[in-house]
């Protein structure tokens, strides 16, 4: 089967800056693959490329196999990308409700039916019982699961998801992982960006590995956990370890 995604040598470039280069790597149809690195690295911006907020230097962007390189962000967004954002701005003033419908609107122009799926999204990602309060209300989880929810009511084929879990303790992280793989279950394709390393070793089938804004290494997360060039990068010995025994792979 044909990936979902491809991105084939592409290369970002802000004047002599090269946040991004040559990079390519696929997404497999009902997948959940992860992007990892250290800061700077260039992830966000791959993922802005990939969502259509930047347009590359070089290299081609491919979507069920069709070039979506040009593709304007509403035109990929009606295609079936969604994405999250890693600094998450809600409509602060408008209900958890309003705000899953404006994701919605996209598929649903009637206002009945937008509160409707709304509705609807929210029960997945665990908002069901905030539908009425504000936004501003809610605790740092509760906007990271609407921030997920607005996505999901665009009705996405491919999820992008920029550190959904960045700023979660222990405990909420716990709570997300399976939210995020009932997605996945439902269909839906995703691609993660995150630097908890219990989530990637949870969660994702293959991960690619980028530094320096350049993909170093890929295979399942145990693969690239052992990897020399990933440890020396980004994980270190220690958490390359604790990865490791998260899987109970020695």
């Amino acid at each position: 089967m044909s990936p979902l995604l491809e991105v084939e040598r592409v290369t970002m470039r802000f004047g002599g800056l090269t946040a991004v280069d040559d990079a390519s790597m696929a997404v497999p149809v009902g997948a959940i693959t992860g992007l990892i690195g250290p800061n700077g690295a260039g992830k966000t911006t791959l993922f802005a490329v990939i969502s259509g907020f930047l347009a590359p230097t070089a290299g081609r962007v491919r979507y069920r196999g069709e070039d979506i390189t040009d593709v304007p962000v509403h035109a990929r967004a009606e295609r079936g990308i969604a994405r999250t954002f890693q600094v998450v701005q809600p409509f602060a003033g408008l209900s958890v409700r309003e705000n899953i419908a404006v994701g919605a609107y996209l598929r649903h122009a009637a206002r009945d039916e937008a509160l409707a799926a709304a509705g609807a999204v929210a029960e997945r990602v665990g908002l069901a019982r905030m539908l009425d309060q504000q936004a501003r209300a809610l605790t740092v989880a509760g906007r990271k699961r609407l921030e997920l929810a607005r996505a999901l009511a665009t009705a996405p084929t491919l999820l992008l998801l920029d550190e959904v879990l960045a700023g979660l303790n222990p405990s909420e992280i716990r709570d997300m992982i399976p939210v995020i793989r009932r997605i996945r279950d439902d269909g839906i394709t995703i691609l993660i960006v995150e630097h908890v390393m219990q989530a990637v070793m949870n969660l994702c089938d293959r991960v690619h590995v980028i530094a320096q804004g350049r993909l170093i290494a890929e295979g399942t997360p145990a693969e690239v956990a052992r990897d020399p060039r990933v440890v020396e990068a980004y994980l270190g010995h220690g958490a390359a370890e604790r990865m490791l025994r998260t899987q109970g792979v020695g």
